[in-house]
């Protein structure tokens, strides 16, 4: 398994199994987020814990979950970067585009922060 997904409380935790998110691997991972999308998940994170390296292919596959949340309503973070990954992350300058925190139990808790303030934002719009 080179993926794996859990969902809890509406949030899609995918957890990358591979250590190289790479060409051979990045498919596979797009097209995890879009089924999710197609089911109709507005929240994903990704764990990328384990995986120690990751090339553009990999970018391309984290940046199409993350447009697919934004262009849903929903959100998208990345967590568990490895030291190398994060390099890459930075130097391309997608820090600035990415949700990204240190781990994925503090990527679950600051997903449904951003979530709890989505809803009571809703709520105060509805009683104006």
């Amino acid at each position: 398994m080179k993926f794996s997904t859990e969902i809890r409380d509406h949030i899609a935790i995918v957890t990358s199994h591979v250590e190289k998110l790479d060409a051979l691997h990045a498919p596979e991972l797009k097209g995890e987020f879009v089924q999710l999308a197609k089911e109709g998940v507005l929240y994903i994170i990704l764990d990328m814990s384990k995986s120690r390296y990751c090339d553009s292919s990999g970018l391309s596959a984290v940046l199409i979950g993350n447009r697919l949340c934004r262009d849903s309503e929903g959100s998208f973070v990345l967590a568990g970067l490895q030291p190398s990954v994060e390099k890459l992350v930075q130097i391309s300058q997608l820090d600035k585009v990415l949700n990204i925190v240190p781990t994925a139990s503090e990527a679950y808790d600051y997903m449904v922060m951003m979530i709890t303030e989505a809803e009571i934002g809703s709520d105060k719009k509805g009683t104006e």
